[in-house]
């Protein structure tokens, strides 16, 4: 072989590799504009653009296996899959302008409570209905910031949970080496260190600021406008559970060889899913009055669900563009402490006793609840029986109200 023809061989197989190469770059870390549900605008043509279907997978085969999170049914090759992980909690905010968010209906349960100054924000539980995938690469957000109270309600679902979020309140100071002008009990940073899960064999903290590009972007006009850098980030649950198998979490934490649910405490699911109601009704609340973050819930009588809308709006998943709904809602007041330092940090007592509001197949209920340390589970209570409260199988809202808001009910 002579050497002309050498340099060609060589020019061909450096040519192949570049472009492989080439190709797995852009892929792995550019962009992709997401598809918007808005209408776009192209020559002065509107042209109505749906998400693309990327990732969503279809179980066929009966419904045998129980979610321990929900009490929903799965097929076998579901539960196959869950069973190999722990539940992911995921921060997603409620500003006005986050919304539509993404992945809401992928939740097993959503926690919603204030964040600051009347703005709520929520905690997905993603663990059985998130194995189906979502038709978003990067299926949930905006993703925000870690508040204490959300720690304390993520310390029920494991040993090391894996808690996704961006930063959150922290020791800081008004100037480098100052004193600290955060509340000690707002700290939700430090309480993560303090807890274990940033160390080594119990990293279950995924904060976007430790994760890479895979996980976690940025997509400022992902509904089809451009939207402020805060509501834009979107993280793939996919990728956040690889993150933690490679941290030795799975269904095992590695650490100490226990199963995420070893001490785990399953709600009770054996209502029958039936509406008991004999006409509509709706349940109506604000949270520090402003309209934008009034919610109402709508009760569906064929469906035998609880559709949500915020603000005014009829709340939708990006996602899917279907209404985000509900089983179970459970109204739980606990105590608030508005605006606790300099930076309006807010507190909510979900570690003690109180009371609460249940609704399920279209009916209400006076409930108790309590939680005796942070790894404890909220048990709820009917309150006129002292009997566990039994929900109907499928997601589960907990709203997490101050002692006293007024909840207006009709039905």
């Amino acid at each position: 072989m002579n050497s002309k023809t050498v340099n060609t061989l060589l020019y061909s197989v450096t040519l192949i590799l570049g472009t492989f190469a080439a190709y797995w770059l852009f892929n792995t870390f550019l962009p992709v504009k997401s598809a918007s549900p808005n209408n776009l605008v192209d020559n002065s043509q509107q042209i109505s653009s749906q998400p693309v279907q990327t990732g969503s997978l279809i179980f066929t085969g009966p419904k045998t296996e129980v979610c321990p999170i929900n009490g929903e049914k799965f097929t076998k090759e579901e539960k196959d899959a869950w069973s190999l992980r722990r539940p992911l909690l995921v921060m997603i905010e409620n500003h006005a302008d986050s919304r539509p968010q993404s992945g809401l209906n992928n939740a097993d349960i959503v926690y919603e409570a204030v964040a600051e100054g009347g703005i709520t924000r929520f905690m997905g539980v993603f663990y059985c209905n998130a194995v189906k995938g979502a038709s978003q690469k990067y299926d949930v957000g905006p993703v925000r910031s870690a508040r204490t109270y959300f720690l304390d309600l993520a310390s029920e679902y494991g040993d090391y949970p894996l808690y996704a979020h961006v930063g959150g309140a922290n020791c800081s100071a008004a100037t480098p080496g100052g004193p600290c002008t955060t509340n000690v009990k707002a700290q939700a940073i430090e309480q993560i260190t303090r807890y274990g899960w940033t160390n080594k064999g119990t990293w279950g903290d995924l904060s976007q600021f430790s994760l890479s590009y895979k996980a976690c972007r940025r997509e400022p006009d992902r509904v089809g406008e451009t939207r402020a850098t805060e509501h834009t980030m979107y993280c793939s649950t996919k990728e956040l559970w690889n993150v933690a198998e490679n941290r030795g979490l799975t269904n095992m934490t590695v650490a100490n060889k226990n199963s995420w649910d070893k001490n785990f405490k399953s709600w009770s699911f054996t209502a029958e899913d039936k509406s008991l109601a004999s006409s509509p009704s709706t349940i109506a609340f604000s949270f520090w009055g402003d309209n934008a973050y009034a919610v109402k819930w709508n009760y569906n009588s064929a469906t035998n669900t609880y559709e949500r809308s915020n603000g005014g709006q009829k709340a939708i998943d990006f996602n899917d563009q279907q209404p985000l709904t509900a089983k179970n809602i459970i109204i739980q007041f606990t105590k608030e402490s508005r605006s606790v330092d300099e930076h309006k940090h807010n507190l909510y007592d979900v570690i003690g006793s109180g009371t609460g509001l249940y609704f399920g197949n279209g009916q209400k209920q006076e409930i108790t609840w309590s939680k005796s340390t942070r790894q404890s589970r909220t048990i709820f209570k009917d309150k006129a029986t002292g009997k566990e409260l039994n929900l109907v199988p499928g997601r589960v809202w907990v709203e997490i109200l101050p002692i006293g808001n007024q909840i207006n009910y009709e039905g």
